[in-house]
């Protein structure tokens, strides 16, 4: 009988929320901070460990999950841009178990993101062989994805603000593409959040 597949999940919630004034990470969505809606959908999955990478509000984000299962890595380089983020991230997982078989990453900001949805992207990979399967809406792929680990040293080198835009959207021939249309909402204004109802 063939090993299960095993993965672990990298939340990146390390970016200054510029544009929202207010650290978005901590905005309560249905009743709970987005970072902690993030872990939360992500330990309702099979994913293992799961990582929640903060920098720039890292003081107030900490506390919010300290009663969760998950591993906080601090990200001294986030005003680098994502990839430093996804750096660490995957770092940490690799460090962690040599034997993982892939990473989901994710974001705290969009509020469709779900167990359900990891679901969709895990039996999209294991149904297709292929070495990416990503979250498609707006026209592209997107996170969260999933990423088997020979991607790994590609994720360690990534660069810049990009994140991982190159490897979802170079060669349409490794991504298993899921239409997830409700994942393109995301929240990154304040009219964003007010659109929600939520803001007070």
């Amino acid at each position: 009988m063939a090993d299960p597949f095993r993965f672990g999940a990298v939340i990146l919630a390390a970016g200054a929320s510029v544009r929202m004034g207010t650290p978005k990470q901590i905005l309560a969505v249905g009743g709970k901070p987005l970072v902690v809606r993030a872990a939360e959908a992500a330990l309702d999955s099979p994913a293992w460990p799961v990582v929640v990478v903060v920098g720039a509000h890292a003081e107030a984000i900490r506390p919010l999950l300290a009663r969760l299962p998950v591993l906080v890595a601090e990200n001294a380089s986030w005003p680098e841009g994502m990839a430093s983020s996804i750096r660490t991230g995957v770092g940490v997982l690799d460090r962690f178990s040599r034997s993982l078989d892939g990473v989901l990453l994710a974001v705290c900001d969009q509020t469709a993101f779900s167990g359900k949805v990891i679901a969709r992207l895990l039996e999209a990979q294991q149904t297709t062989g292929r070495t990416i399967a990503a979250a498609h809406y707006g026209g592209r792929n997107g996170v969260p994805a999933l990423f088997l680990r020979t991607h790994f040293a590609s994720l360690g080198r990534m660069i810049g603000e990009e994140g991982a835009r190159s490897l979802l959207n170079g060669d349409p021939e490794r991504v298993a593409a899921v239409d997830l249309p409700d994942l393109a909402a995301d929240l990154d204004t304040p009219e964003d959040y007010a659109a929600l109802g939520e803001a007070r």
